[in-house]
């Protein structure tokens, strides 16, 4: 399996349970994390993904992606992606931190729209590669115009960009409050 992890992905609905991640890359795993469903609430026929990665510009996205969960009464994935760690750090407390982000941004999710069905999922591979596998199946793809890049000069990232081309489901890209 060319040392890649697989573990299955929590479903938010549409008879998915149990249904296998689909491994990409190197090392490509699927971590699902927080998952919080109101009481008495049924799993949503509709889903919306967001990518986070802890910048302005994702949180912006994970709020506008909440309010419109709530409009149209979609469950909300809140996926995250990271690379194998770096000098600074190792693979163990890069996946923490990641699993953390992505629980906190669950936890915004509730405080900004209570009755939002909500699920948390890390990857460890490329931000791209997860949220456009992510997209499949999906009513909406939504991400911030900027995250946490090396060119923040430019007007369009790299991610948002590479899923506006390759989803497979609509994007919404949600710009900076200045623009």
């Amino acid at each position: 399996m060319d040392g890649a992890t697989r573990t299955r992905r929590q479903a938010v609905g549409g008879g998915r349970a149990g249904a296998p991640a689909k491994a990409s890359g190197r090392a490509a795993s699927v971590r699902p994390a927080a998952r919080r469903v109101p009481r008495g609430r049924a799993p949503a026929e509709h889903r919306i993904v967001v990518g986070v990665d802890g910048s302005e510009g994702s949180t912006r996205a994970l709020e506008w992606a909440a309010a419109e969960a709530t409009r149209a009464g979609a469950a909300l994935e809140v996926h995250t992606a990271y690379g194998p760690g770096g000098v600074l750090a190792t693979p163990a407390t890069t996946e923490r931190t990641m699993r953390r982000l992505v629980d906190q941004s669950v936890d915004h999710v509730h405080q900004v729209a209570p009755g939002v069905e909500a699920v948390g999922v890390t990857h460890e591979g490329s931000p791209v590669t997860a949220l456009i596998e992510a997209s499949l199946g999906a009513d909406l793809l939504v991400v911030g115009s900027r995250g946490r890049g090396g060119f923040t000069g430019l007007l369009l990232g790299s991610v948002s960009q590479q899923c506006a081309v390759h989803a497979h489901c609509p994007v919404v890209i949600v710009r900076p409050k200045d623009q």
